[in-house]
C-alpha cells in the first residue's frame, strides 16, 4: 500500500494499491484521488479514481478506471494538517467499501471456500435429539401445524428479561383452535384398533393436566418455569399421537424402497438400543447429581425407521445378533467410535442414507450441500446424535457396522451453529437417555451389552432364500 500527499496549496492527490490472490500480481486494485485547489479557492469537489486490474496470463492484462465525484470540501489554509488526516482517512474507508465493485468478473476460486461451509441457510435446526426425532415423525397435516405452532413458543423461552407472552397465548389459542376444528379428521388418521387410545390422549391434549388449556394458564400467569414444564408435557403428547398416526401406515413407511435395496434388513418405524458401558481401566463413572460412583453406566438410543430404514435396521440386527457386546470405544474431540474389529460378515454394506428435510423420501449414495440450502431431517449437529461411520474402500459411501456418538460442539460449528460435516453421514438416531455419560466415555471403555428394548416388531428380516 502506498500513497502520496502533495502541498496544500495546489493539489491534493492519493493513491492506492491493493493485491489480491495467492497468485502475485494476478488481480490489483488501486486508487487515485485528485483534490485540485487554488490558493484564491476556500475548497473544491475532487474526483475518487478507481483502478482494477485483472491479470488473465502472463501477457494479457485487462484494466479499467472508474471516476467517482466526490463531494469532500477542504479549505487548504484553514485545516491544514488536520484536513490532511481526515481526508486520507475518508479515502480508505471509500475504497473499502466501494472495492467490491470492482471485482466482478474475478475468477470464483479467489474466494475462501471457508467462507461458504461457514454459511448456514437455516439457524433454526432442531438442538435436541428429542426435537429432531419428533420433527421426523410423518403425521397428519393438521398434528404437524400444531406442533410448529408450540414449537415456536421454545423459541420464544429463550428471549432473556420481558418475554413475550401475548405472542405464546396467541400461539396455543392457534393450536386450540385446529385441535378441536379438526378432531375428526385428526382421530380418522389414527388406526382403529387404536382409536380409543387416541381419542383419550386427544382429549388430554386439549384439556388434560398437560394440555393446551393448562398451558394456557401459565401464559397468562408469566411463570416461564411452569409455561416451559407444561409446553414440553403437551410436545410430548403431541409426539405420541403423531406416533399413533405413522402406526396407521403400511408397511410403516412412508415411502417405498429402491427395489435393489429390499435385501436389506429394515426397521419400518421406531426402535431404541439399551446399552451397558463400562470403564476399560476400572475406574467408575461420576454421577449426574449425587448418589454413589458407578462401575457401568447405561445410554439409551433412539432409532428412527421413519428418515433411515436400512440403517436403523441393519444396526437394531446387528444388536439382536450380539455384534456390539464387549465392542471397545475409541474417542476424539468430536466423536466416539466403535472398534473396527466387527466380523466383516456381521454387518450388510448399506449405503449413504439420508433424508433432506421438505422431501418424502431418502438420497443414497448422495450427500448434502448444505451451503445451498440442504439441510438433513435427522441433523447431525445435535449432541448425543448416532451416525454410520464411513467406510475408506466401500462404494457404499458408509461402513457396515461402525458407528459413531458425535459430541457436537457449537465452538467447533460453523456461524449458523451447523457442523462442518452436516449432510455427510448417515444420522440414524439420538441418544435420549444417559448424554451426560457421554463426556465421560474414554478410548479403551467397552460396551459390555446391547440391546434391543423396542422396535423388534417393526423389524424387517430379508428372506434367507
Amino acid at each position: 500500500m502506498a500513497f502520496s500527499l502533495s502541498s496544500p496549496t495546489l493539489t491534493f492527490s492519493h493513491n492506492l494499491s491493493f493485491t489480491f490472490s495467492t497468485t502475485p500480481n494476478r488481480n490489483i486494485l488501486s486508487a487515485r484521488f485528485m483534490f485540485p485547489l487554488s490558493r484564491k479557492q476556500s475548497a473544491r469537489f475532487g474526483h475518487l479514481k478507481v483502478q482494477c486490474k485483472s491479470k488473465q496470463d502472463d501477457t494479457t492484462e485487462l484494466e479499467y478506471w472508474r471516476s467517482i465525484p466526490t463531494k469532500l470540501c477542504i479549505s487548504a489554509f484553514g485545516n491544514g494538517m488536520k484536513t490532511a488526516k481526515t481526508l486520507i482517512a475518508a479515502i480508505f474507508i471509500f475504497v473499502q467499501i466501494s472495492s467490491p465493485l470492482c471485482m466482478i468478473g474475478w475468477e470464483l476460486w479467489s474466494v475462501s471456500p471457508a467462507k461458504a461451509v461457514l454459511y448456514s441457510p437455516d439457524t433454526k435446526v432442531p438442538r435436541t435429539g428429542e426435537l429432531a426425532l419428533r420433527r421426523a415423525i410423518p403425521a397428519n397435516t393438521n398434528m404437524k401445524a400444531i406442533q410448529d405452532s408450540l414449537e415456536d413458543i421454545s423459541f420464544l423461552l429463550r428471549i432473556p428479561q420481558r418475554k413475550p407472552y401475548g405472542t405464546m397465548e396467541g400461539n396455543v389459542k392457534k393450536a386450540l383452535k385446529i385441535a378441536t376444528d379438526e378432531k375428526d379428521s385428526v382421530l380418522a388418521s389414527i388406526p382403529t384398533d387404536l382409536k380409543e387410545k387416541g381419542s383419550e390422549m386427544y382429549a388430554s391434549l386439549i384439556d388434560g393436566k398437560g394440555g393446551l388449556q393448562a398451558l394456557l394458564k401459565c401464559i397468562k400467569d408469566q411463570d416461564p418455569d411452569k409455561v416451559s414444564v407444561g409446553l414440553a408435557a403437551s410436545l410430548d403428547t403431541v409426539a405420541e399421537l403423531e406416533l399413533l398416526q405413522a402406526s396407521a401406515v403400511a408397511p410403516g413407511l412412508s415411502f417405498l424402497l429402491p427395489e435393489q435395496y429390499l435385501k436389506y434388513p429394515r426397521l419400518t418405524g421406531r426402535g431404541a438400543v439399551e446399552l451397558t458401558i463400562e470403564k476399560g481401566d476400572g475406574s467408575s463413572f461420576s454421577p449426574e447429581a449425587g448418589g454413589e460412583q458407578r462401575k457401568t453406566a447405561t445410554i439409551q438410543v433412539v432409532l428412527d425407521g421413519y428418515s433411515a430404514p436400512l440403517t436403523a435396521g441393519n444396526i437394531a440386527k446387528l444388536v439382536i445378533d450380539g455384534a456390539y457386546d464387549g465392542t471397545r470405544l475409541s474417542c476424539t474431540e468430536q466423536a466416539i467410535l466403535t472398534d473396527s474389529g466387527l466380523d466383516k460378515n456381521s454387518g450388510y454394506s448399506v449405503p449413504l442414507e439420508i433424508k433432506p428435510s421438505g422431501q418424502f423420501e431418502p438420497l443414497y449414495k448422495t450427500t448434502l450441500s448444505v451451503q445451498d440450502g440442504e439441510l438433513p431431517v435427522l441433523p447431525l449437529s445435535v449432541y448425543g446424535a448416532v451416525a454410520m461411520a464411513h467406510s475408506d474402500v466401500s462404494e457404499e459411501y458408509s461402513a457396515p457396522y461402525q458407528f459413531f456418538f458425535y459430541l457436537y460442539d457449537k465452538r467447533n460449528a460453523g456461524l449458523g451453529g451447523l457442523s462442518f460435516d452436516e449432510g455427510q453421514f448417515s444420522v440414524f438416531g439420538y441418544t435420549t437417555v444417559g448424554r451426560e455419560i457421554l463426556s465421560q466415555i474414554k478410548t479403551g471403555d467397552v460396551i459390555r451389552s446391547a440391546k434391543l428394548i423396542q422396535g423388534q416388531d417393526r423389524l424387517v428380516l430379508p428372506n434367507k432364500s
